[in-house]
């Protein structure tokens, strides 16, 4: 019995012993098969990560878009530059010829203009990622305070301007190429010579003459008559005026924006109305547009529906790179119709030597032609699939 009693204290304790190395190789292979599994499933959410990440990287429009972060990037150091180098100095032009040397000398250190350019230009750069885009030498206000009261103006203004340019371009267009060598047809090119030949300026000039002066039946200049006030809400005189539910300053805001409207639209209409003639003469003589002739559906249908919309690519291009253009064309007309919109500010910053208001201008203008070129693609790809199959 003395021997026993050890031997099945000692069997006990190997039994323990045993169920403990059991209990902890179990534990240890239950760690390493989830350790396993998740590896897996974190080199699968990798993968599936990195393919995403090529898929963004490999879209057409996620690269035009830093494509144009990078073009306007450019396009901030170029014309940083250029207003720089050119002559005058614009702390003289800013406090004028009568102003003391020393107070002119303090205003140029205030503005950095004693620095080098990377200098200035890495100043600059910081103020733009804060919100400030420099200090305006005419107005002495933020140029992004300006810009924000000045463009609407103009975004009105070439609102109206495309709808006018649409509705003229491609009914004369259509007419003319419906119908080549016609008496309409003639008469859509003669006015498409004229509408080429004379610029906007002189367009606007003889509108007002005859639409504000002889007939009396538009106002001349300005944007409301006198006497006709409006909240500013998004300085859109049009869209502040419904959102106020004034209908009065509405009519009159939209009888003011015709003549300028029109004297921008006709050049553009008389030049996209002969592209998009062109392109549907040359697309109604195509193979497969005589087969569908040949094979009775009817000519209206053909015409409309497989011959126009080929046919409107190149009049969109150009009709959107148009309405970019103007916010830096449009000034003759804005001064003519003294029109506050931001090309006469521009033009009146070029003038001054204002060299953060022309930065600005020139990125906000860079900005419109990078958002028309983006509108172009997606118009475009929903005109011809095959674009949008290529990219």
């Amino acid at each position: 019995m003395s021997l026993l009693l050890p031997l099945r204290y000692l069997s006990g304790i190997l039994k323990v012993y045993y169920s403990i190395v059991c209990l902890w190789n179990d534990t240890l292979r239950l760690i390493t098969s989830r350790d396993y599994k998740m590896s897996q499933r974190m080199e699968v959410d990798g993968k599936t990560a990195l393919k995403r990440l090529q898929n963004y990287l490999n879209n057409y429009y996620f690269r035009k878009i830093v494509y144009s972060i990078v073009t306007l990037f450019g396009i901030s150091i170029l014309i940083f530059i250029i207003a720089r180098v050119l002559p005058g100095d614009p702390a003289r032009l800013a406090l004028g010829p009568r102003a003391p040397e020393d107070v002119v000398e303090q205003y140029r250190k205030l503005l950095r203009l004693d620095q080098p350019i990377y200098v200035q230009y890495y100043y600059w750069l910081i103020d733009v990622f804060h919100g400030r885009f420099g200090l305006s030498l005419v107005t002495f206000r933020d140029v992004l305070t300006d810009i924000t009261e000045f463009l609407p103006a103009t975004v009105e203004l070439i609102i109206f301007t495309l709808i006018i340019d649409i509705i003229g371009a491609f009914s004369l267009g259509v007419l003319s190429g419906r119908k080549p060598n016609s008496i309409i047809d003639n008469s859509v090119r003669i006015f498409a010579y004229a509408g080429i030949a004379i610029p906007s300026f002189v367009w606007a000039i003889i509108l007002q003459l005859v639409l504000a002066n002889w007939l009396d039946l538009l106002p001349a200049y300005g944007r409301l008559s006198l006497g006709i006030e409006v909240k500013r809400i998004t300085g859109l005189v049009t869209i502040d005026s419904l959102l106020s539910g004034n209908l009065i300053a509405f009519g009159d805001a939209v009888a003011h924006l015709i003549i300028p409207s029109l004297s921008l639209a006709i050049g553009c209409i008389a030049q996209e109305a002969r592209i998009l003639r062109a392109n549907l003469i040359e697309n109604v003589n195509k193979d497969y547009v005589l087969n569908m002739y040949a094979h009775g559906i009817p000519g209206s249908t053909i015409f409309f529906k497989y011959a126009l919309k080929p046919s409107m690519i190149p009049t969109v291009t150009i009709m959107t790179l148009d309405m970019a253009s103007m916010l830096g064309n449009a000034f003759l007309v804005e001064l003519i119709f003294n029109w506050p919109g931001l090309s006469r500010y521009g033009i009146t910053a070029m003038l001054r030597k204002d060299l953060n208001a022309i930065v600005g201008v020139v990125l906000v203008i860079g900005l419109a032609y990078t958002i028309a070129s983006i509108i172009i693609d997606l118009v475009v790809s929903y005109l011809d699939p095959r674009v949008r199959h290529r990219r």
